[in-house]
């Protein structure tokens, strides 16, 4: 039974998109972490010289092909805080059973292995194609696949188990279609918070991948002290003499999501050109979640610890002009857009807001299919969200689907500013 039914009774705290205050979800949540192997959390934030509270969690049990060291970030230490346990809970629930060292219980999902011909005699699948394989496999291969719920269609459909779990290595004679990863894969107090997060999530990775890949920043948001936090945090920046130039990515759906690119003017250093992104219904948090990620990207390569941060020492070699060059439409001036001017459209609580999101993914997708990681003895619901056909190429380059293609075209329409320097400098 994979039927997601969503409470359309709980409601927001009033002035929030949270339906529990960060004292009840650290409450709720600590007691869990000793269960799956978390054995520190601590503030790293002092590393660096933002500010932003960004700290790590530990897993030492993380099963191999995955990382044990997570991060959160956050405007306040205990929104970090919780940003990092949540990681927490959404990398141990991710991995398999027979990977994981710390939870023995399986999901409630059904799964099988067996080839697409003979499977759809009985079961509705998803075409395996759908997900951007880097190359084509043919039907009678022999795919593992987990029960799903679809929320646009509203029915049961099975989806191919390596764009569920992670890390992935296929069981038997089963294939390997792509390289695993986190893209949807989301936690929070109640499943309708992580399902919001994880539809956000893809949305956020999709619309990042279409602008990296066409090289187009879309509208640099300028943001004034009456943006309350949000120019606070960018002031932060600002103040540490590091460049924070945030962009208003152009998209196919209304939700909105933000690009923060940083520069150490300072230092100088390749490492620390890095991003943020973060995508909501309400933009000053799609806003606030891009800055407080950027601040984390600039610790996390500062710490040194995370298993995924091998960038480091690869764009030092590059050396930090050719960097910034390479990424220059990243940092060059845009066409202005203010944040009263982008459009907030969010609800009220969490079945709304998933209404919402659903109702922008149908101008555009025909599936949005969740999948329920959730463990029974683990108090904090997971989901892994698959939106087949977004785009990936922020994570796996090899991954390209006619998303991609089509940003390409609508971007040629209108000239980019990094386009008219390269003509200049010719």
């Amino acid at each position: 039974m994979c039927h997601i039914l969503i409470d359309r009774s709980l409601q927001y705290i009033e002035g929030t998109q949270r339906v529990l205050d960060e004292a009840a979800t650290l409450e709720n949540t600590q007691p869990h972490l000793k269960r799956i192997g978390v054995t520190r959390i601590a503030s790293i934030t002092e590393l660096d010289r933002i500010g932003i509270p960004v700290f790590s969690a530990i897993r030492p049990s993380a099963a191999d092909g995955a990382i044990s060291i997570y991060s959160g970030k956050g405007a306040s230490e205990g929104q970090a805080r919780i940003s990092a346990m949540m990681e927490s809970f959404e990398r141990c629930l991710a991995e398999r059973v027979s990977v994981n060292a710390d939870i023995d219980e399986e999901i409630a999902a059904d799964e099988f292995i067996e080839s697409s011909d003979k499977a759809t005699e009985d079961h509705e699948l998803l075409d395996v194609h759908s997900l951007l394989l880097f190359e084509p496999i043919t039907s009678d291969k022999l795919v593992e696949w987990t029960k799903g719920w679809d929320l646009l269609q509203e029915k049961e459909i099975y989806v191919p188990s390596n764009a569920v779990h992670h890390p992935y290595d296929s069981p038997g004679m089963s294939a390997k279609l792509f390289r695993s990863n986190t893209n949807g894969l989301a936690s929070g107090n109640v499943i309708e918070e992580a399902i919001l997060h994880g539809l956000l999530e893809v949305i956020e990775r999709d619309a990042l991948s279409i602008s990296e890949f066409n090289r187009n920043p879309g509208k640099e948001l300028v943001l004034t002290e009456n943006d309350g936090l949000s120019y606070e945090l960018v002031k932060k920046f600002e103040n540490a003499g590091v460049q924070i130039k945030l962009w208003y990515l152009q998209h196919d759906t209304a939700v909105t999501t933000i690009l923060a690119a940083t520069d150490d003017l300072e230092l100088k250093d390749a490492a620390l050109l890095v991003m943020g992104a973060g995508s909501h219904l309400k933009p000053e948090i799609a806003v606030r979640r891009a800055i407080t990620e950027a601040a984390q990207s600039r610790v996390v390569q500062i710490h040194g610890a995370r298993e995924d941060t091998d960038r480091e020492s690869f764009v030092r070699q590059i050396g930090y002009e050719r960097m910034k060059r390479m990424n220059r439409f990243w940092y060059d001036e845009g066409e202005s857009i203010t944040l009263d001017q982008i459009n907030d459209i969010s609800a009220s609580t969490p079945a709304e807001n998933i209404d919402v999101v659903l109702n922008e993914l149908r101008k555009v997708a025909d599936s949005a299919i969740v999948v329920d990681l959730s463990r029974e003895s683990i108090g904090v619901p997971v989901v892994r969200v698959i939106i087949p056909g977004f785009e990936q190429y922020t994570l796996d380059r090899e991954r390209v689907g006619k998303r991609l293609r089509q940003g390409r075209k609508s971007s040629a329409s209108s000239e980019k500013p990094w386009k008219r320097q390269f003509g200049r400098n010719k």
